[in-house]
């Protein structure tokens, strides 16, 4: 069972979620981050919650800003506004009486939740799906728009059948980001998921992770995995498992 519910994201739209709930009895909440631009009702946002429901774990999956159907304009957002929305979607199951415990993230929002984690008192594990060690990881999506960018300020921007537009503020915003600093501090159980064969972002990106955080910390591999887990059962084993791992810290 998926309830619609819509927030206020911290620059003022309001944004679009759904929270997937267990038909039985409740073991804890969490909130799911999506990917670069993909939304919540990607594969891997929409699969990986509705099993993670059906393992008594309620989770929360929104559209970023400008995404789905959420307000605003995506090229207003930026890697710290994705954050920020992250944890302000804590707050607000948090409001709903729904203690969030848990944090996942896929890809950019597997970057996202290990950023997030600090701001959010009541998580206490986190767990990145095919997340990129530095978020910048995602410049090779448009590099070839850069230097237009830098010099206009902003350019059209074509993904995934969706016409954005990237400004010049998100490119330095995520290059300025420290995930390295985040993810040594991050006093949270951290679980890394992804896959050996992930050609988009590189399983070299999980080592960089686990190399970096401190115990309790946990590695999986999901073999056979694309980047995007479409493929059958694959986002619902990666469910199962950060069911499983999660279980002493809901």
């Amino acid at each position: 069972m998926a309830e619609r519910v819509r927030f206020t994201s911290t620059s003022g739209p309001t944004l679009a979620g759904l929270v997937d709930v267990p038909e039985g009895d409740v073991r804890g909440w969490g909130v799911f981050a999506h990917g670069f631009t993909l939304g919540k009702d990607s594969p891997a946002a929409s699969r990986i919650c509705k099993q993670l429901a059906g393992e008594g774990i309620g989770m929360l999956r929104f559209d970023n800003l400008g995404l789905g159907d959420s307000e605003g304009d995506w090229g207003d957002g930026s890697f710290s506004h994705k954050v920020a929305d992250t944890a302000r979607a804590v707050e607000f199951m948090n409001d709903e009486g729904r203690e969030v415990r848990l944090l996942v993230g896929h890809s950019f929002g597997g970057s996202a939740v290990i950023a997030a984690a600090h701001e959010c008192p009541t998580v206490k594990a986190v767990a990145s799906v095919c997340a990129p060690y530095e978020p910048a990881h995602v410049e090779h999506a448009y590099d070839a728009l850069c230097e237009r960018i830098e010099s206009e300020g902003e350019a059209p921007f074509l993904i995934g059948g969706k016409a954005l537009t990237l400004k010049r503020h998100f490119i330095e915003d995520v290059r300025a980001v420290d995930l390295h600093e985040r993810i040594q501090s991050l006093r949270r159980a951290l679980l890394v998921m992804h896959s050996p064969t992930d050609n988009t972002v590189g399983i070299k990106n999980a080592s960089e992770i686990f190399r970096a955080a401190r115990h309790p910390r946990s590695f999986v591999s999901l073999e056979g995995a694309d980047h995007l887990l479409t493929g059958k059962n694959q986002a619902a084993r990666a469910a199962r498992i950060i069911s499983a791992w999660s279980d002493p810290y809901l």
